[in-house]
C-alpha cells in the first residue's frame, strides 16, 4: 500500500467500532483466523474490515506474508490506542447499563493503603443506605492533580492545599514503629542497639525514620538502610511476616495492634507533615452526591472519635 501525503479525515469519518474491533482482536492473536472464531465471523470479512480501515488512515497496519501476519509500527501504536478506546466504550457502557435512570456514580479516588484499611471501613453501608448513589473507586498509589482527573471526591494526604478544589481535614497522621511480636523475642529494642533490627523503608519517605527518632532528640545512623518498599500495604505485610520493624501511620495498623499480629517496637508517635484531607472540586461544593458523601464521613468520624487509639501504645 502506498504510503501518500495523509489527507485529515473528513468530518464526522471516523472508524467503525467493528472496524476497530476487529483490528484489536487481529492484532491480539496475529491472526485473522482466530480473530475470525473471536468474532463470530468469516476470515475474508476480518480481512476486509481491516482492509478498509488501513484505506482509511492510509497506512499499512499489518505485515502479510502467507503463514503469519505482524503488526508495522504504525500497527503497534494504533493497537495500543485502539485498546484504550474499546476499553473506554465497555467500561462507559458497562457502567450505564449497571445504573438505573435515577441513580448517579460517585467518583472517589484514594491511595491504596488508606482506602482498604480506612476508608472501605468507613464506607460500610453507605451502599444499603443511598441505593440511588453508586460508588465507583479507583486506587492511586502515586501523586496525582484530583483536577485533572475525572473525579468527584479524593482522600488525600498533604497539606490541604489543591488547586481548585476545596479540603476538609479528617484528621492528622501519627505514625508508630510495629513488628510481629515474635520479632522482639530476646531482643529488648532500643537506640544503643538499632542495628540489631531491620527498619523497613518506605519508598516515598525516604527520611521517615530519620524524622521519628529526630523529633525524639535521638541521633543514631542507619535510618535510611533497609529493604524498600512502595506502598504502606507491603510494608505492614512485610511487618506481619517478620520481615522487621516498619513505621507505618497509627490508623492504618489499629485492628493488627488491637489483636495482638503487631505490637509496637517503641512507644512513641511520631506526628507526620501532613493530615489525610477528603476534597473535591470547586465546581462539585453543591452536588447532591458530594453533600451525602461529606455528610456520611462526618457522622463516621463522630462516631469513632471516642475510640482512642492511644491506649494501643
Amino acid at each position: 500500500m502506498k504510503n501518500e501525503t495523509k489527507t485529515p479525515l473528513a468530518f464526522r469519518r471516523y472508524p467503525s467500532t467493528t472496524a476497530l474491533q476487529c483490528f484489536e482482536t487481529a492484532a491480539r492473536h496475529l491472526s485473522f483466523t482466530n480473530a475470525a472464531q473471536e468474532m463470530h465471523m468469516t476470515q475474508s470479512a476480518i480481512s476486509k474490515q481491516v482492509a478498509q480501515l488501513e484505506e482509511m488512515l492510509n497506512l499499512s497496519l499489518f505485515y502479510r506474508t502467507p503463514h503469519r501476519i505482524s503488526l508495522t509500527p504504525a500497527g503497534k501504536t494504533y493497537y495500543l490506542e485502539v485498546l484504550d478506546i474499546l476499553k473506554h466504550i465497555e467500561a462507559a457502557t458497562t457502567s450505564l447499563m449497571s445504573n438505573s435512570d435515577n441513580s448517579e456514580i460517585l467518583k472517589i479516588v484514594s491511595h491504596p493503603t488508606f482506602c482498604a484499611r480506612w476508608l472501605m471501613p468507613a464506607l460500610k453501608g453507605f451502599g444499603k443506605a443511598q441505593p440511588l448513589i453508586n460508588l465507583s473507586i479507583k486506587e492511586l498509589a502515586g501523586p496525582f492533580f484530583v483536577e485533572d482527573q475525572n473525579v468527584d471526591v479524593a482522600f488525600l494526604y498533604g497539606n490541604g492545599i489543591w488547586s481548585g478544589m476545596e479540603a476538609i481535614k479528617l484528621f492528622d497522621e501519627y505514625s508508630v514503629a510495629v513488628c510481629n511480636p515474635d520479632y522482639l523475642k530476646d531482643k529488648a529494642p532500643c537506640t544503643s542497639n538499632i542495628d540489631s533490627f531491620i527498619l523497613l523503608q518506605l519508598s516515598s519517605r525516604p527520611s521517615a525514620w530519620y524524622e521519628y527518632f529526630k523529633q525524639q532528640d535521638i541521633s543514631i545512623e542507619g535510618t535510611f538502610v533497609g529493604p524498600r518498599f512502595d506502598t504502606f500495604h507491603t510494608t505492614i505485610s512485610a511487618a506481619l511476616l517478620g520481615y522487621g520493624i516498619a513505621l507505618v501511620p497509627l490508623r492504618l495498623v489499629a485492628p493488627e495492634l488491637q489483636s495482638g499480629t503487631l505490637v509496637t517496637a517503641w512507644s512513641y508517635a511520631a506526628k507526620g507533615r501532613g493530615a489525610y484531607y477528603l476534597s473535591y472540586p470547586l465546581s462539585l461544593g453543591r452536588s447532591h452526591k458530594v453533600k451525602v458523601i461529606l455528610e456520611w464521613v462526618s457522622a463516621y468520624l463522630e462516631k469513632t472519635a471516642e475510640q482512642n487509639l492511644d491506649y494501643i501504645l
